[in-house]
């Protein structure tokens, strides 16, 4: 229960900060993240994104630093970048510059893109936990 309520008011600060204000409507794909231990965006993290290969391996698409508000909004430039897609979200130095121990190095998020549609694909986090959904 304790975990489910914790959800809860992350997502409801998610959707109160508005992720459409702050997205670059020329580029298909936005992150960010917030640290819902602080209850703040996660800022100074890099993002790595990755395009998966017709064989199955992934190669470089992108990359990017988060900026004050958490949030990264240039990912892939355009529209129709039909694919299958992840994000790797390198939380251990954001952690230990807060002096946090965490269990996850690091985050991977995979997902698909199809169409000309806009994904916002945020992460809430904390040092012993995550979620993710598709904003907007």
């Amino acid at each position: 229960m304790r975990i489910i309520r914790f959800l809860f008011m992350a997502l409801v600060f998610a959707a109160s900060i508005g992720t459409a204000a702050a997205q670059n409507r020329d580029y298909q794909l936005s992150t960010h993240i917030l640290d819902i231990g602080l209850g703040k965006p996660a800022a100074g993290v890099t993002i790595y994104l990755y395009r998966m290969d017709a064989d199955g391996g992934w190669t470089k698409a992108g990359e990017g630093v988060t900026d004050t508000n958490g949030r990264i909004s240039d990912f892939l430039p355009g529209k129709n970048n039909d694919g299958v897609y992840k994000l790797r979200f390198e939380t251990e130095p954001y952690f230990q510059a807060q002096n946090l121990p965490t269990i996850y190095p690091f985050v991977e998020v995979v997902f698909s893109v199809e169409g000309e549609g806009h994904y916002h694909i945020p992460i809430t986090m904390s040092a012993n936990g995550y979620a993710t959904y598709r904003g907007n």
